[in-house]
């Protein structure tokens, strides 16, 4: 069988990391592509490393006939996905990749992305996307919201540390330096290539980025008690990747054996050999995570590094993940492709 998807917010880094993987996908056709503010256009005009695929132009999403779609990605902006997917079709199943429907506390939302949620109701029915810890919710979800890029690595490094009672949830570092595609393709000042290049710097620091509402919600969930993390992230002037290091109160051997454990039967993450550590350019273009664990000089400290496309894995990688497990289709279909090196 081949199930039919829209892709909104096409025109973006994530809609167009969706094409680039779906384009050999066996069982999905991507019947309609939205994009409002380049409607009319054609992708190869878009994107032009495209131009090889049969695609069809992207229009507003007003005029797509959502009846003949099985399943929509939703790669549009928080705030403005809220406002486009509660006037789908109720019977539609969606893969949100914005923030819109991570929070499941409406002030929490409120709180970290500063307007209220205008669809409430559909906060309620999300799931939340990280794949590995909720793929039986997501196989009977309507709507599943993405996690947050830079969310989902450090969850990758800690969640079974924490579920397993092996590290202190009281003392956790998470140091993390990611690409600036994270940023997304609107033009900022701050991110043309004579003001990015040639150094990076910390920027959300002291507890306001975003993606703290995901630690605190999904941590202190696993815990059943308040957990917070210390966490500060780096723009590098690099297009992708998303390196995260972990500095935690535990004995790392047991650590890295809790990991081990926990994943050693996931496709998609690996973790190396106690004492290694992995790299952004390992993991290019693919849907892997690579993780590793080391131990620190301090007694009873260890560090826990993860690797991820921030594109792929950290988003579009993610969302197609979560596709396969919604329309029934093998988890890994149209993901194993290989990193891209050098």
């Amino acid at each position: 069988m081949t199930y039919k998807i829209a892709i909104l917010g096409a025109s973006g880094y994530t809609g167009a990391e969706l094409i680039r993987l779906i384009a050999t996908h066996p069982e999905i056709e991507i019947a309609a592509l939205g994009a409002n503010a380049k409607a009319g256009q054609s992708m190869a005009s878009v994107f032009p490393h495209l131009r090889h695929l049969d695609l069809p132009d992207l229009v507003k999403a007003d005029d797509i006939d959502f009846s003949q779609i099985d399943l929509c990605f939703c790669a549009l902006p928080h705030k403005t996905s809220q406002e486009v997917i509660r006037e789908l079709p109720k019977d539609l199943r969606i893969v949100d990749l914005s923030a819109d429907f991570r929070l499941r506390d409406p002030a929490a939302y409120e709180k970290w992305y500063g307007n209220p949620h205008a669809a409430v109701e559909m906060q309620k029915e999300a799931v939340y996307g990280l794949t590995e810890f909720y793929r039986d919710d997501i196989a009977n979800a309507r709507l599943v919201a993405g996690t947050g890029c830079n969310a989902a690595t450090g969850q990758y490094a800690l969640r079974p540390l924490i579920s397993a009672g092996v590290i202190d949830l009281d003392n956790i570092i998470m140091d993390l330096k990611c690409a600036v595609s994270g940023a997304g393709r609107s033009l900022k000042e701050n991110l043309l290539h004579a003001e990015l290049s040639e150094g990076y710097h910390a920027y959300s620091a002291g507890g306001t980025h975003r993606h703290l509402g995901e630690f605190d919600q999904e941590f202190s969930l696993l815990a059943g008690r308040p957990v917070q993390v210390q966490f500060t992230p780096h723009l590098i002037p690099a297009n992708r990747g998303i390196l995260a290091t972990v500095y935690v109160h535990g004995n790392a051997q047991q650590i890295h054996e809790t990991l081990s454990a926990a994943y050693a039967a996931e496709p998609f993450l690996q973790v190396l050999p106690f004492g290694e550590l992995p790299s952004t350019r390992h993991i290019r273009g693919s849907n892997f995570c690579h993780l590793g664990v080391v131990a620190d000089r301090i007694e009873n400290r260890a560090i826990v590094v993860a690797a991820l496309d921030n594109l792929t894995k950290g988003s579009s990688g993610q969302a197609l993940q979560n596709a396969n497990v919604m329309l029934g289709i093998e988890e890994t279909t149209g993901l194993m492709l290989a990193p891209c090196f050098p």
